[in-house]
């Protein structure tokens, strides 16, 4: 038995090591995530917290107060008032201060643990001449504004996985080479999958969003019907993105190394778990071309500021010209059968 147990695991690995295109995946993908990620949010320490500095300039004097000393914050300007209150209630940055004003003024998320950290921050440094504000309104709590961002990602996950290891097994098993004997067409083929996977992602999403609501009654504002238009479309290029993956690889292992390369930098830079407000602008420059981060941020402005369909335009527009580009890329690329 011992014999039969080594001669099949020799088998299987020769087998890994002979796939050269998954073994470089393999090796591959964590040394550029790891390089990916250190040249993003490397610096001197990681920031603790995030204040945004209201003033015109681009750069913020760091000299102008002696709060503006304080290591491990992340100090960066914004200029508009409104905005920056409005990022500030969904938790987009942890304080705003205005030290140039007469007198000096900050401003909280009066729900938020790290306003509250960063309140006894100031007066820890002596500096009392600031005058206190806090977000006007109703505060948005942290989970009304994680909540999409939970949905979004297992939307990802599945999207991208549930279809392209399908599609790569089926090559693999020669599924495909017999479809390839029939009528089919590759358009026809992959938009059946698509519907399929589509189908199945918004009715769990659907059934996830009601027990989630139940539970911790989250905030809603919008429109239901705004928010399943935005759904569908940003899982219908969620999955049109899988597919072109599929598209030509015959190896499982290949494929997860390739999808992995696309759903980690999503899931990390799209806004899942924390805002990307005061990192550089080429990461939010790189992180809006993802379509994770259009429908994040279509999904929060009907879900916590009651936008409609209009004032999502943008977001919407991006994800259909990704989807119809996506689709036409994998028809065309499209084989039944490895090369």
């Amino acid at each position: 038995m011992i014999a039969r147990i080594l001669s099949i695991l020799h088998a299987r690995n020769i087998e890994f090591l002979r796939d050269r295109s998954a073994l470089g995946w393999n090796i591959l993908l964590p040394v550029l995530l790891v390089l990916g990620m250190g040249a993003i949010f490397s610096g001197d320490g990681r920031a603790m917290f995030k204040v945004a500095v209201l003033q015109q300039a681009e750069l913020v004097d760091l000299t102008a107060h002696p709060f503006l000393q304080t290591r491990f914050i992340d100090f960066y300007a914004v200029s508009d008032l409104d905005d920056a209150l409005a990022k500030l209630s969904r938790h987009q940055m942890d304080m705003l201060i205005s030290p140039a004003a007469e007198p000096p003024q900050y401003w909280i998320n009066e729900s938020a643990p790290k306003g509250y950290m960063l309140e006894k921050l100031i007066a820890g440094t002596g500096s009392s001449d600031f005058s206190r504000g806090t977000v006007s309104g109703t505060a948005i709590r942290y989970v009304d504004w994680l909540l999409p961002g939970i949905l979004g990602m297992n939307m990802m996950f599945s999207c991208l996985f549930g279809v392209g290891y399908v599609v790569v097994r089926y090559r693999k098993n020669g599924f495909l080479k017999r479809l390839k004997a029939t009528p089919l067409t590759p358009f026809e083929f992959l938009t059946a999958q698509v519907l399929s996977r589509l189908v199945l992602i918004m009715g769990v999403t659907a059934m996830v969003f009601a027990g989630t609501s139940y539970l911790i009654d989250f905030k809603m504002s919008g429109s239901y019907l705004a928010l399943f238009v935005v759904a569908t479309l940003g899982a219908t290029c969620l999955i049109s993105t899988g597919l072109l993956v599929a598209v030509r690889t015959a190896s499982e292992e290949l494929a997860g190394g390739l999808l992995n390369m696309i759903s980690w930098p999503m899931m990390l830079l799209s806004g899942v778990w924390f805002s990307l407000e005061g990192t550089p602008q080429y990461v939010q420059n790189i992180a809006g071309l993802f379509p994770l981060t259009a429908l994040l941020k279509a999904a929060r402005n009907i879900m916590l500021d009651g936008a409609g369909l209009a004032e999502v335009m943008p977001q919407v527009s991006q994800l259909a010209a990704m989807t119809i580009v996506l689709l036409a890329i994998g028809a065309w690329l499209f084989r039944w059968q490895e090369d």
